[in-house]
């Protein structure tokens, strides 16, 4: 059996635009994400990943959108996804140095993705109207 690993991302909504940023060698656009580390929530994971990479604070917007699964270095990862609505962008914080931040319309948004899972995920919060207001 695999060892499993529990992780959190988030969806960090501005304005009606999503944020996304890079992964950490730059050659794609991701959603922040992160471990849930002992004694923390999913919730908590999710706040404190889009601070620490994307240097955007804020508070999550009802309950998680769902989540998968994906397999790397022989783990399995379970992964919650939320959506954020920013309340303040910073700009110095934790991975600045590592990471790219843009902010895109929707379909933009959905462009850059290559994640189909990620994807996956804005279109059903689109569609269950967790992104009201989301410019196309």
């Amino acid at each position: 059996m695999l060892e499993s690993v529990r992780q959190a991302a988030v969806i960090p909504i501005y304005d009606g635009q999503i944020y996304l940023i890079s992964s950490r060698n730059k050659n794609r656009w991701i959603i922040p994400k992160g471990t849930i580390e002992y004694r923390h929530t999913a919730g908590e994971t999710a706040l404190r990943e889009a601070w620490e990479e994307a240097g955007l604070t804020g508070s999550l917007i009802g309950e998680p959108l769902g989540s998968y699964v994906y397999q790397k270095e022989g783990k399995d990862h379970h992964v919650i996804v939320f959506v954020m609505e920013v309340h303040k962008i910073h700009e110095a914080y934790p991975e600045s140095y590592l990471r790219k931040r843009i902010c895109c319309n929707l379909l933009d948004a959905l462009e850059r993705l290559d994640d189909q899972r990620i994807k996956s995920w804005i279109e059903t919060a689109l569609s269950n109207r967790c992104l009201q207001g989301l410019s196309e």
